[in-house]
């Protein structure tokens, strides 16, 4: 590590909570405080020098994200962003209490500039939503009678879109980097793909990610119409609030399906987890939002 990131003495090496599929590590090099995301050992994801290049990408369009230091195909290395990720702490601690109302519009800026990053930056995949997570699903083998109403709901409703973007895939409270004064980082990029970028909007929205505060559809922490105006007038388009709708239901049908996904890692061996299996007890939390949110559902 010393040598990759050109330092005479690396130290201070600490593994960080948090992050179910990839660790996280802090240190120091020569006194710069610096960070190392890397796949757990048994992984065979890699992929991340494609995250460093969307790093790069989206800090030379205004996206606050941290500076790349050094990348392999299944680590990276990046400078220390001071802050919080906990959702929990930004949505309750008083130390947040002036950040928290600007939090939606900052939202929707940071997501304006982003969907500007070039398609062409790197390799991105382009998947069928629906048919990716139908698939996903029936490679379980575990039948769950409320995401299949969803997937037909889903099907039945689909909004029409020609908009094509880089889209980062998990842009939600959790994976932001923020302190006193509001958001200073975009975090876990490792879900990027080229899609339509109302899916950003609309995964930001699900209920997991409000950490208990129901009454804040945007991440717990604001409002459907802030985060959309903000959007909408730092250039990234208009939002037709029927596909924020539907971008929404999918976002919660998705993380139910990804839930027993990494569930599954843990009871088959491959990645020995707590955390991973206490994932896939929320499994239900979805079928009964989901429940709550189809037309006609009791």
């Amino acid at each position: 590590m010393a040598a990759l990131v050109d330092a005479s003495a690396v130290d201070g090496l600490r593994r960080l909570s948090g992050g179910a599929s990839r660790e996280t590590w802090s240190f120091t090099a020569d006194g710069r405080r610096l960070i190392l995301r890397r796949d757990p050992p048994g992984s065979t994801k890699g992929g991340m020098l494609m995250e460093a290049a969307l790093l790069r990408a989206a800090a030379d369009g205004g996206v606050p994200v941290p500076e790349v230091v050094a990348a392999g195909d299944d680590w990276i290395v990046m400078e220390h962003v001071d802050g919080q990720t906990i959702a929990r702490k930004i949505l309750r601690d008083d130390e947040y209490a002036a950040a928290r109302p600007r939090l939606a519009r900052q939202c929707g800026g940071i997501l304006a500039a982003l969907h500007r990053i070039r398609l062409d930056v790197t390799p991105l995949d382009e998947p069928e939503p629906l048919d990716t997570w139908r698939e996903t699903l029936d490679t379980l083998g575990q039948p769950h009678p409320a995401f299949e109403l969803a997937f037909r709901w889903l099907a039945e409703n689909r909004p029409a879109s020609t908009r094509r973007a880089v889209v980062h895939g998990d842009f939600r409270n959790g994976n932001f980097i923020v302190g006193p004064d509001g958001v200073r980082a975009i975090l876990d990029w490792e879900l990027a793909h080229i899609g339509d970028p109302i899916e950003d909007l609309g995964w930001l929205c699900v209920n997991a990610w409000r950490f208990g505060v129901r009454n804040k559809p945007v991440g717990g922490f604001g409002e459907y119409d802030e985060l959309v105006t903000a959007y909408e007038g730092a250039g990234g388009g208009t939002v037709d609030r029927d596909a924020l709708l539907w971008w929404e239901t999918l976002g919660t049908l998705k993380w139910g399906i990804m839930c027993i996904v990494q569930a599954t890692a843990h009871t088959s061996g491959a990645i020995r987890s707590v955390e991973l299996a206490a994932i896939g007890r929320r499994v239900c939390e979805n079928e009964w939002d989901l429940m709550q949110m189809l037309p006609g559902a009791p």
